[in-house]
């Protein structure tokens, strides 16, 4: 097995290094910044200390899922440097507005070539890598382990399609996560698949989701107030927000805004779509429907009907402006988007059938009454229309949506006992399963 995954460590790092040779010519349309980043040319100074915690996110969802973590891991660890990288510019930009001054460190993460991950290592001489969720780096994790740095996956998941993909090419998956001295999963389920990929038992464990544990103050009156006047909005509108959106959802949910409001003269939708480029064309498709609509940088002083959201890091306080809410990427295949971000302020929460990326969460949400799945368009309606009209039924599901959410804190305490033993240098923590 050991001469197996050199020889497979070899020729990815072959395929890497052919592979950039190949595309110097285009590197020059990515701009000189950007290379040097992702070739680690140039490490900044200060030089992280010895035995630091290198945290690693891939873009915007993996940075807001690890705040707790780093809080968890600075009050643990206060004479420790905090590293923290990131793979994508927009990732970048939450950690700057996020995580300045919570970390020592943040830098864009470079390839996984055998270059730049010695480069990286000898710059950090970290005591511990910590991956948040995704984003698996062969290259870069064994090449810790053969320094005798401990790698641990965070928050880990198995969607159904990485799954299969999983299965169908399982020896490579095995060799993918031998290196990981601990995998820890949101669920039971994201775990079973691991195991049943074959990766070794004695390093997977189920610790719970730690999105649970950030840190949400509840909008008070006076932020509340504050978030209206930013938004051009008045005390006594109704709002629906919908958040995270996709293509395919944003024309359903924009008909479905156009029928309501007949019943709900006041109601005001608030768009935010998951990818912000698509903003202008949603603006564009919502004026064509004849609804007025603005951008959020552009909100104007005329009253709309639709403000599309095209900024980042706004929208999980937004949500709590929100009589109900919609989180997008689950009317279409993709798999759904994090729920807690309106249920942990109390919103309804109403989402579509296609959350196998939140299996744990959508469906102990939907048993418990703290959402609602809905499975087109006309149930997206009667849903909205029920929760806007009988405040009984919304207040239960404000409850529930708090309730579910303080239930299942403590992901980031199991986790921190696992990060002890890795810079302690022990197997796993006592009383571990």
């Amino acid at each position: 097995m050991e001469k197996a995954f050199s020889a497979l460590i070899f020729f990815y790092h072959f395929l890497w290094t052919g592979l950039i040779a190949l595309s110097v010519p285009a590197m020059a349309f990515a701009g000189k910044k950007r290379i040097s980043e992702r070739l680690a040319v140039v490490l900044p100074p200060p030089r992280p200390k010895q035995g630091s915690v290198w945290i690693h996110a891939l873009s915007v969802g993996e940075v807001f899922s690890a705040i707790p973590l780093v809080d968890a891991i600075r009050a643990r660890y206060p004479e420790k440097s905090i590293v923290f990288t990131v793979t994508t510019r927009k990732g970048m930009s939450i950690a700057i507005k996020e995580l300045q001054g919570r970390v020592d460190t943040l830098l864009t993460m470079p390839l996984d070539l055998w270059y730049c991950a010695r480069r990286m290592v000898n710059y950090l001489r970290p005591g511990v890598f910590i991956l948040v969720e995704t984003d698996i780096w062969p290259g870069l994790i064994e090449y810790l382990r053969k320094k005798g740095i401990k790698s641990i996956l965070v928050n880990g998941r198995i969607s159904p399609r990485t799954f299969s993909a999983y299965k169908r090419f399982s020896f490579f998956a095995r060799m993918m996560f031998q290196p990981l001295s601990s995998c820890l999963m949101q669920s039971d389920l994201d775990t079973d698949r691991l195991l049943k990929v074959g990766v070794d038992p004695a390093k997977v464990h189920t610790v719970g989701n730690i999105k649970f544990d950030r840190d949400w103050p509840p909008m008070n009156e006076e932020e509340h107030g504050e978030w209206l006047d930013k938004l051009k909005l008045n005390r006594g509108d109704l709002l629906w927000v919908a958040g995270s959106i996709h293509r395919g959802e944003d024309e359903l949910i924009l008909s479905v805004y156009l029928k309501l409001k007949s019943y709900f003269p006041s109601l005001r939708l608030i768009l935010a779509p998951r990818r912000v480029e698509e903003s202008p064309e949603i603006l564009k498709q919502a004026k064509a429907m004849g609804l007025r609509a603005v951008l959020r940088t552009e909100p104007g002083e005329e009253r709309y009907d639709v403000l599309v959201v095209d900024t980042l890091g706004e929208l999980a306080r937004i949500y709590g402006l929100g009589k109900v809410s919609f989180v997008g990427g689950s009317l279409v295949p993709f798999g759904g988007h994090n729920l807690l971000e309106p249920a942990q302020l109390g919103v309804p929460v109403i989402f579509g059938p296609y959350t196998h990326n939140f299996v744990f969460m959508s469906e102990s949400m939907t048993e418990r009454g703290a959402g609602w799945r809905v499975r087109n368009a006309g149930e997206l309606y009667e849903a909205v229309f029920t929760l806007l009209k009988n405040d009984e039924v919304r207040h239960r599901m404000c409850l529930s949506a708090k309730e579910f959410v303080s239930e299942n804190r403590g992901a980031i305490s199991r986790v921190i006992s696992y990060v002890d033993a890795a810079l302690k240098g022990t197997q796993k923590p006592r009383g571990s399963a």
